[in-house]
């Protein structure tokens, strides 16, 4: 389980800013070697479904793990064309290694989760563990 903090209104304003640097400077801001995949999750009656976008990554070269119903993804992306005479006015197409990490909003069975990529979007569908049934414990008592 991950740990509470505590939220104060004395930080709201240093959120919008990085937010606002973070949307304006891609690239620059999240650094040129790698970046860190935006992602979705959500659920259904028996499975936690987590989405990423993904295109242009070789979903061979992606690793997915499931550890204590935390969620891993690493990968690469490579560039697929060298530009001999770099003249760029705009590079924010991202490429180098990426690692997400997310802990799961529910326990799930790791073990059997199954992954599609189509279309640039890499679906990770892992199934709910079944709820643990309290065990009722009857209490003897001894005569004397």
């Amino acid at each position: 389980m991950s740990p509470l903090i505590k939220w104060t209104p004395f930080f709201e304003p240093f959120e919008d800013m990085d937010k606002m640097f973070s949307e304006m400077m891609p690239a620059a801001y999240k650094g040129q070697s790698g970046f860190v995949p935006a992602i979705d999750i959500y659920e259904d009656k028996n499975n936690v479904i987590v989405e990423t976008q993904l295109a242009g990554v070789d979903p061979d070269k992606v690793d997915i793990s499931i550890e204590n119903d935390v969620l891993s993804i690493k990968g690469e992306s490579v560039k697929r064309s060298e530009v001999e005479e770099k003249n760029y006015y705009r590079k924010e197409i991202r490429t180098g290694s990426f690692y997400r990490s997310v802990p799961l909003p529910a326990h799930v069975m790791g073990e059997k989760a199954s992954a599609i990529a189509e279309d640039g979007v890499l679906k990770i569908s892992i199934p709910k563990a079944r709820g643990v049934k309290p065990k009722t414990i009857k209490i003897k008592t001894k005569k004397k």
